[in-house]
């Protein structure tokens, strides 16, 4: 077990291997300091929170508090190493700013309150609009980090006891598109591959997959490829010149907003050379011949006119993928938040199930997901999706939903598509969604446009509960703040990118009132009297053990069976993949091995939608099109995005992640070593668009959008011509203006409102803007939270939105 310098070495040290060998073991681990591990009273299983990897670890605790971290050795996903946030990320947990009791506002100001209290408010709320308006008056928005138990409990209450149709989560932000591009090629979500096809694979593409940063351990393991013994080749689709571009065999850096285009482009090449397995095709899927002729009409020099990309390097990128003999291809936010991001993540599908590589070591796709929990919040059904990955148009579904929650079929909302997030907001814009509860995530900071989401999270007339860990820039516009326990304080399952499920135990008491979510949950559900046809409390469980069986109960005969596992199991066999029953009682590796696919009419979870316009398919047309359930392949047009660069905004912006920060930085600002690796935003600009504006590296930058400004550091190099990036992670807490009313920081006040229309994410990839030089921003990094000083804002002249009291 080696302490290894996490910021310096964010990927470690290699082990290489060769394809069709066992990945190296690698054990990784950080204590506090002074601390060695004889010292250590009691090691506590668990897994990676900050990413959405999965990485197995054990929690040190030392004298009742959590005082270090040990990746596992057995563990499937990670053979022992750890990302940087899991080495740093656990010291948020004794962050001396943790909300340790309600608060509630009173007067403008939030100010404590007991449990009694504040629980009382949201009742008394939730009841009053439940009488006045009905369940279209409330609405849930949780995150991508809670467990499995806490989701699905959260599912059971809004649909069952609330019958409300807005839920949703923030992996509506990050993973949407995934979801919604495994749906349609194969009828429903779930990994078809398994990261392990990294070890067998002889060709990697990342489109829009900046790994190195999102999943530092999954590329650690990609790196220790490229060190052994025959080599995979890479391929890189990025605008930017990402670790993973560097590392590439070759890089296509398109324009944003083009992915579409590029990926029917590569598809024409493909189908042109007949670099394509028609044996699979004609068993397996249904489409291929509307495929065929879209592409048709995307030659390399067409394709390259619109992308910016050399034709020779379309072409060669077209013969990498269409030689392969085991293709691994992965995909995340740099399609998912672009423009046309459900139809560019379909293509992608289509280039794997074109090419027969599905099923087998090596072959297969990852259309990954952004938060550690993120496909528990769609297996559950808190992200709007009908729990189980059952089918909101099916009635049938809905009865099993019903029959399982024993209520009526006619309570779980089913008139209609679930409420997404972007809907929802708009909804309390207008005055008819009038109860929002939040948690553990921080939309005052994630969203697009953040100014109009300030304007909607002030009204008077929203009561807005938020349950977190920290006061963030959410909790500052709350009515109502309930402090919550996290990872390490609590109990429960949460699943990885690659369906691997791990139990994370509870190692040490949350600090002062805090409580688990499930325990928040379930005492809401118990004060509002929820019960079902047989006047039985609802939901029917009370712990964490108790929800996790009855998850498994919803979970029977669906994709994402988890019938096999229990806690039991969990503590002895570090990461398990779904499905896991009878049939596969030690997991499934992948998906789809037998050509068969969860896409007949009556079993799978969607009937699909029109790529372009989202329009949904009928039930009828579906059975009509695929009678047999087989794959998918569906094509669409490339149109230009909605808002382009100008004149006036002569640059695409992007918006991203950096390796040393997760989400808004609600923890990790907290570890002093992870804040000081990147305390500030910076803004990243190529050579030439730096030299022709005479802008150079630590300047400070005015950036402008249609939408706002902000001022960040310049970083000169590492971007294509034309196009600016800004981290996402960096908002208001840690400043003089915790709630961002004057806010010129945070990359989303330059965002627009946008969303595609299969998957409902929101477009973080699309905006024209601005940039030049300017005198001064906010102060340098040294002023960090972990030294306790605010940084000092540039005022900036905003009318404030209208606000309860006068007060926020």
């Amino acid at each position: 077990m080696a302490q290894r310098d996490g910021i310096a070495q964010p990927w470690g040290t290699r082990t290489p291997y060769g394809p069709g060998e066992a990945w190296p073991v690698r054990v990784d681990s950080h204590l506090a300091e002074g601390l060695e591990p004889a010292d250590v009273d009691r090691w506590v299983r668990s897994a990676a929170v900050l990413h959405s990897n999965g990485d197995g670890l054990d929690i040190a605790v030392k004298d009742g508090r959590i005082a270090g971290v040990r990746g596992r050795a057995d563990d499937r996903v990670n053979r022992g190493r750890l990302d940087p946030k899991d080495l740093f990320g656990w010291q948020a947990n004794t962050s001396p700013d943790r909300l340790t009791t309600p608060l509630v506002r009173r007067d403008g100001e939030l100010v404590e309150a007991s449990w009694d209290e504040a629980m009382e408010l949201v009742v008394e709320h939730s009841k009053q609009l439940l009488d006045e308006q009905g369940p279209s008056a409330v609405g849930f928005y949780t995150s991508g980090q809670l467990f499995a138990e806490e989701y699905y409990t959260l599912a059971a209450i809004a649909r069952a006891g609330i019958g409300t149709n807005h839920l949703d989560g923030n992996t509506r932000l990050c993973t949407a598109t995934a979801a919604a591009a495994l749906k349609e090629s194969f009828g429903c979500d779930g990994q078809p591959g398994s990261y392990s096809d990294v070890d067998h694979a002889d060709v990697i593409a990342l489109f829009g997959h900046n790994a190195a940063e999102t999943q530092a351990v999954l590329w650690s393991r990609i790196l220790d490829r490229l060190d052994g013994p025959n080599p995979p080749s890479v391929l890189c689709v990025d605008p930017r010149e990402t670790p993973v571009a560097r590392a590439a065999t070759l890089h296509l850096a398109p324009l944003p907003g083009t992915n579409l285009a590029l990926m029917n482009g590569l598809l024409h090449e493909i189908i042109e050379h007949d670099w394509v397995d028609h044996d699979y095709l004609e068993r397996c899927t249904v489409g291929y011949g509307d495929l065929e002729k879209m592409v048709a009409d995307y030659p390399p020099e067409r394709v390259a006119a619109i992308c910016a990309v050399p034709e020779a390097e379309i072409r060669a990128a077209a013969e990498l993928l269409g030689s392969a003999e085991r293709l691994l291809c992965t995909v995340l936010q740099g399609f998912y938040q672009s423009h046309q991001a459900g139809a560019a993540a379909v293509q992608v599908n289509n280039l794997n199930l074109v090419r027969g590589m599905l099923g087998k070591p090596g072959a297969g796709v990852l259309q990954m997901n952004g938060q550690p929990t993120a496909q528990n919040t769609r297996e559950c059904g808190a992200d709007g999706d009908l729990t189980g990955f059952r089918n909101w148009a099916n009635d049938s579904h809905v009865a099993e939903l019903a029959e399982l929650w024993n209520v009526e079929q006619s309570k779980i909302p089913h008139y209609g598509p679930p409420t997404h997030l972007m809907q929802m907001m708009r909804y309390a814009e207008n005055g008819t969604l009038r109860f929002l509860w939040v948690s553990a995530t921080n939309p005052a900071v994630s969203l697009p446009e953040l100014r109009r989401i300030r304007s909607i999270l002030t009204q008077d007339r929203l009561f807005l509960v938020v349950q977190d860990a920290f006061r963030t820039e959410t909790a500052e516009l709350a009515d109502v703040v309930l402090p919550a326990a996290i990872w390490g304080e609590k109990t429960g399952t949460f699943t990885n990118a690659d369906r691997t499920v791990h139990l994370s135990e509870k190692a040490v008491e949350p600090p002062g009132q805090a409580r688990p979510d499930l325990d928040i949950l379930l005492d809401y559900a118990r004060r509002m009297d929820f019960r079902d046809r047989d006047s039985a409390p609802l939901p029917q469980w009370h712990d964490a053990e108790s929800a996790f069986e009855a998850w498994k109960r919803a979970s029977a005969g669906r994709p994402c069976d988890y019938t096999g596992l229990s806690y039991e199991k969990l503590r002895t066999v570090s990461g398990v993949q779904w499905p896991c029953n009878d049939e596969h009682p030690d997991g499934t590796e992948r998906l789809y091995s037998d050509g068969k696919f969860f896409a007949q009419p009556d079993y799978c979870e969607s009937y699909g939608r029109d790529l372009v316009t989202g329009a949904p398919m009928e039930p009828v047309e579906y059975r009509a099109m695929n009678p047999d359930g087989k794959a998918m392949i569906k094509a669409a047009e490339y149109l230009p995005p909605h808002e382009v660069p100008g004149e006036d905004h002569p640059f695409a912006l992007i918006t991203g992640r950096t390796i040393y920060h997760f989400h808004t930085r609600t923890k990790t600002a907290r570890a002093a070593q992870l804040q000081a690796a990147a305390p500030e935003s910076w803004v990243e600009v190529s050579d030439v668009d730096a030299k022709r504006l005479d802008l150079h590296e630590g300047n400070w930058a005015e950036v402008t959008t249609r939408r706002g400004r902000i001022h960040a550091r310049v970083r000169v190099g590492g971007i294509r011509e034309g196009v600016l990036f800004i981290p996402f992670h960096y908002g208001y807490f840690d400043t003089e203006d915790p709630a961002g009313r004057d806010g010129d920081r945070a990359a989303n006040e330059l965002t627009l409102t946008d969303w595609d229309p299969v998957s409902k994410q929101p477009l973080f990839k699309t905006a024209a803007a601005a940039i030049r030089r300017s005198a001064s921003g906010r102060t340098t990094a040294s002023d960090s939270i972990a030294a306790g000083r605010p940084r000092n804002g540039v005022e900036e002249d905003l009318t404030a939105a209208e606000t309860k009291g006068g007060a926020r």
